[in-house]
């Protein structure tokens, strides 16, 4: 006989196919929730055509659960009127049979369904991590174990017990970069990253001498310098919590949040330890400008005119105000440059490749490696707008991340002078952030990157070629400041002391 298949239909196949939608109907199969693998009656399968018919099977392969599907070949093929009078009987059998077993039991088979939206994300935040992840010992988790034992065990009924779910699971991996983010914190940093405006408090901070939280400067017309924040102002706490033994990154965290929220900042300020200012800060959108750039006079004493280029961050602007900063410059005379990276933590990485390629016209920028080894190297392509002016790059132990991209270059390559009191803070790695359905995500660690002479800086940061200079303060009494951050006041600091500007181009 030949077999009946799609392309050669059975003469009955009509009357097969509501046979088998009728059983259906009558004996449904059983659905375990855990792991959604549905249990068949065994004898179910006789009612439909036993030639050619495709038979689905269980297979765990350490990744899903998945349905593998195979060609059988039965060369007994009954009679229809035997076939159906056969049917009938094994019907009746099936599902008396199965009946017994569930009232026996006392089980009441769960809902096929059972797998809820919650488990969903979950599941998705877990491929993301297992797709994508640099280390691919999961920091010895048993990666797929943990899957399993806790979408059984751990309740999340609530969209909070999802996150925390998440969350402990991130933590599994001890990697402070592999992080989950609320949709709220989401859209922050999204806006932050490919917007010139964002929403928050509008402060720029870095490290003080004794390893506090100190405000750089307000941002011009920003809800923090509206409150009246002001530089050198030191960050005690933030809505009453000690920022002590915090890093720029986590206070960062505390001060963001949605527009209109409110935040209080307790600041220190002239170092006056006794009293607190509590400031109440509204949240809200502002302008920020990632670069500012001031030329400050000819220094009699080296000759040098220096245009000093303060960048804050790397986002989708960062590239183009860095060269509008260096064009300027050039066109009032500069013949020096002073690149200040310090208490920058980084941002996007295709914004440190594009500040890479001003300065250098050839030569490796970096080396993108992931657990198999290197995998990529950026180059610089010969398109500098400043390739040879004289060039010094400051740095501190808030410098990270793009930041650090952007010195290992110039550095390795022999292209600045890098300057700082201290190692910067030796975040290695590259981080993409994966949204997930419900408007959060994850930002996951996918790669390390290494400078141009293979150096892995992850945890140890780059060593400067000399002492940041400090500044006399002309009192006579041999008293020094640090060198300033802020455009108008560094360049104040080289008329105040004009051997400052030798020791940035020594």
């Amino acid at each position: 006989a030949q077999p009946w298949n799609e392309q050669n239909p059975r003469p009955d196949s009509h009357r097969w196919l509501r046979l088998a939608a009728m059983h259906q109907a009558v004996c449904p199969p059983i659905a375990f929730a855990a792991t959604r693998v549905r249990v068949v009656p065994a004898r179910r399968a006789s009612v439909v055509s036993r030639a050619w018919r495709k038979e689905h099977q269980v297979r765990r392969d350490g990744n899903d659960v998945t349905h593998v599907t195979h060609d059988v070949d039965e060369t007994s093929i009954l009679p229809p009127g035997t076939a159906f009078a056969k049917a009938r009987r094994q019907l009746a059998a099936t599902c008396v049979a199965t009946c017994v077993a569930l009232a026996v039991s006392g089980v009441t088979p769960p809902d096929a369904t059972a797998i809820t939206s919650n488990n969903l994300l979950f599941l998705e935040a877990w491929r993301a991590v297992d797709k994508a992840y640099v280390d691919k010992t999961f920091n010895g988790v048993s990666w797929f174990k943990y899957r399993e034992t806790t979408v059984k065990k751990t309740s999340m009924d609530s969209t909070e017990e999802t996150y925390e779910a998440i969350k402990v699971m991130l933590a599994k991996l001890d990697d402070p970069f592999t992080r989950f983010l609320e949709p709220e914190k989401y859209a922050l940093l999204s806006e932050s990253t490919m917007s010139a405006n964002i929403t928050g408090v509008g402060v720029e901070m870095a490290y003080s001498d004794d390893g506090g939280i100190v405000v750089v400067a307000p941002t011009p017309g920003g809800p923090a310098d509206e409150a009246g924040v002001k530089p050198n102002d030191l960050i005690v706490a933030v809505d009453g919590r000690t920022v002590e033994g915090l890093s720029l990154y986590e206070v960062a965290d505390q001060l963001q949040g949605p527009a209109t929220s409110k935040v209080t900042i307790s600041l220190q300020r002239d170092g006056n330890k006794s009293e607190l200012i509590e400031t109440s800060v509204t949240r809200r959108k502002y302008a920020l400008v990632p670069v500012r750039s001031m030329v400050c006079d000819s220094d009699s004493v080296t000759n040098k005119k220096i245009n000093y280029i303060r960048l804050t961050t790397f986002n989708q602007l960062s590239g183009s105000k860095v060269k509008e900063a260096v064009r300027s410059g050039a066109a009032d005379g500069a013949n020096a440059v002073v690149l200040d990276l310090r208490s920058n933590s980084g941002g996007l990485f295709p914004g440190a490749l594009d500040i890479a390629k001003t300065f250098m016209n050839k030569g490796p920028i970096v080396l993108i490696a992931d657990s198999d080894g290197v995998r990529d190297v950026f180059e610089a392509d010969g398109t500098a707008l400043a390739p040879d002016v004289p060039l010094t790059v400051l740095v501190d132990k808030g410098t990270a991340s793009a930041s650090e991209v952007l010195a290992g270059a110039l550095r390795d390559n022999k292209r600045a002078t890098i300057l700082g009191d201290t190692e910067t803070f030796g975040k290695g790695l590259i981080q993409t952030v994966v949204p997930l359905a419900d408007g959060s995500a994850v930002s996951v660690t996918v790669a390390r990157y290494q400078t141009p002479s293979g150096a892995d800086i992850n945890k140890v940061g780059i060593t400067p070629d000399g002492k940041l200079p400090t500044v006399r303060t002309g009192d006579g009494d041999g008293e020094t400041k640090t060198l300033p951050s802020e455009p108008g006041a560094f360049c104040a600091a080289l008329v105040q002391d004009t051997t400052v500007a030798g020791k940035l181009f020594t």
